[in-house]
């Protein structure tokens, strides 16, 4: 798509928002579309970009097709890919001294797949919209179920910018 812009002033504008998502379960794909769209709209950005970032080490953002047998898939390609009964050293708390909390979980794995899946999604606004193929969508992945059963929510958050 090629968008020619004659532009004499233009004032850079910039929206932050966190949105507090409920997870359960892992991994689990929660779909935040529809709240990412909101604000979007609600930002009155015609052309600029939206980020989507999760404040956790343990909750991943990706942009994904919302099919159930492929939703199924994805599950169970993360579950091979770190499995949570494999030897994590982050999980023997007699060695671990730093980070720990009185209520922490072993959840090595979770980390692992983090790192594979990333924290953030950037998606293009032109026109006021977000330029989404037909058939993506926005999801937050838990992957630590122990810590989702401890928190009430995962912190997601959303700057919007531009012009």
């Amino acid at each position: 798509m090629n968008t020619e812009m004659k532009v004499e002033k233009a004032t850079f504008n910039t929206n932050f928002t966190v949105l507090k998502v409920e997870t359960s379960g892992s991994p689990k794909f929660f779909d935040i579309t529809d709240q990412v769209t909101e604000l979007v709209d609600a930002s009155k950005i015609n052309n600029g970009l939206v980020c989507v970032f999760s404040q956790h080490t343990t909750a991943a953002v990706v942009i994904q097709e919302d099919e159930p047998l492929l939703m199924t898939d994805l599950s169970s390609f993360i579950e091979r890919l770190a499995p949570k009964d494999a030897h994590y050293r982050h999980n023997d708390f007699n060695v671990r001294t730093v980070h720990m909390h009185e209520d922490e979980c072993p959840n090595g794995h979770s980390h692992c797949q983090n790192l594979v899946l990333g924290t953030s999604e950037s998606i293009p606004i032109v026109q006021g919209k977000m330029i989404l193929g037909q058939w993506q969508r926005i999801f937050v992945i838990e992957l630590d179920a122990d810590k989702a059963n401890q928190i009430s929510h995962r912190n997601i958050a959303v700057q919007i910018m531009g012009i």
